[in-house]
């Protein structure tokens, strides 16, 4: 599968589960701030990635789970460098260099971008070189 038939598989998804127009959907849109996707939409984006691609996506794989809740990762609302370590072992599809330079809690939902729903399902279907 290409890269571009993967990009229209979710951006069918996105539309579906997000409501939004699909010349929304771009590489670069982010999913919460561009798209309007709040938390239980990631549960739903997951669902239907998966039925899409016929693929299993574990808990934490796709996007965090409890890193946020461990107290050595998050201090002061912000991530700690650990805490970034962790997301970039748990997460090797999501490039975390922007939100490193501001790493507060709250700005992490900027890099869920499109294209890293992209970059990860090539890497699930082994369509893409590893990262």
């Amino acid at each position: 599968m290409t890269r571009d038939e993967i990009l229209e598989k979710i951006r069918a998804v996105l539309v579906d589960a997000l409501g939004v127009d699909d010349d929304e959907v771009t590489e670069a849109a982010r999913l919460t701030t561009d798209l309007g996707a709040e938390s239980i939409d990631f549960l739903d984006i997951t669902f239907k990635l998966e039925q899409a691609f016929g693929i299993k996506i574990p808990q934490g794989e796709l996007f965090p789970d409890s890193t946020a809740q461990d107290p050595k990762f998050i201090q002061d609302g912000k991530v700690t460098e650990a805490g970034l370590a962790e997301m970039r072992r748990k997460l090797p599809h999501i490039d975390f260099s922007d939100f490193a330079r501001d790493p507060r809690l709250g700005q992490i939902g900027n890099v869920f971008t499109v294209g890293v729903l992209v970059k990860y399902v090539e890497r699930k279907l082994g369509a893409g070189a590893p990262a």
